[in-house]
């Protein structure tokens, strides 16, 4: 019988909670072809990047109004409302992990994310608080799945890789902890993680 993990890493946007800058942006732009065109063109994934790695939103936006200043105000919205990108959890997801902990399992948290964002959803999502530690990319300064991350959450909590159970929704983040020995699960939805968890051997209920 194959032994059941020992732990289990979870990423946190669009696994843990749901993220995605149109939830903001949804609000302010009347028509969703000139919201698209912003997060196309100026407001994008690259340039957004650099907050994962570190960089303070207040010096990225810097930048990127003096290449768009009839944006500016647009730009600043992403850091004075950066909760509203995040507004609830993933479905389902939560009452997973509350059966893992309550089983006695370890639970960590992995991602990329800004300086200080942890905090703030821990804050409002107490489910978090379940994380005995959580490394994210901006602390430091390199961005899943560069490896030194995944070699920065073993450093700190002494986690077995090969007994380690890491669940990410990016299948390049996926595929990274794999080639490092993780026991890894594509996430795309509570019930195929419940699925993947029972055949990893965890007793989570239906």
């Amino acid at each position: 019988m194959t032994k059941v993990p020992e732990a289990v890493v979870f990423d946190i946007g669009n696994v843990l909670v749901q993220w995605d800058p149109r939830h903001l942006y949804r609000k302010v732009f009347a028509a969703e072809a000139e919201m698209e065109a912003f997060l196309a063109g100026i407001c994008t994934m690259e340039w957004h990047m650099e907050h994962d790695r570190g960089l303070s939103f207040a010096e990225n936006a810097v930048r990127l109004k003096a290449r768009h200043p009839d944006s500016a105000a647009l730009i600043d919205l992403w850091g004075a409302r950066r909760g509203e990108m995040a507004p609830d959890r993933v479905p389902g997801v939560a009452p997973i992990m509350e059966a893992l902990a309550a089983a006695g399992f370890p639970l960590y948290g992995l991602s990329n994310m800004p300086h200080g964002f942890f905090d703030e959803l821990a804050a409002r999502f107490p489910e978090l608080r379940l994380l005995r530690q959580t490394v994210v990319s901006a602390e430091l300064g390199v961005l899943k799945p560069d490896p030194a991350v995944y070699l920065a959450l073993i450093e700190r909590t002494a986690l077995r890789p090969e007994a380690t159970f890491f669940i990410d929704d990016s299948v390049k983040n996926v595929e990274a902890a794999r080639k490092l020995g993780f026991i890894a699960h594509h996430f795309t939805g509570a019930e195929g993680l419940r699925a993947a968890l029972q055949a990893a051997g965890f007793a989570v209920p239906a």
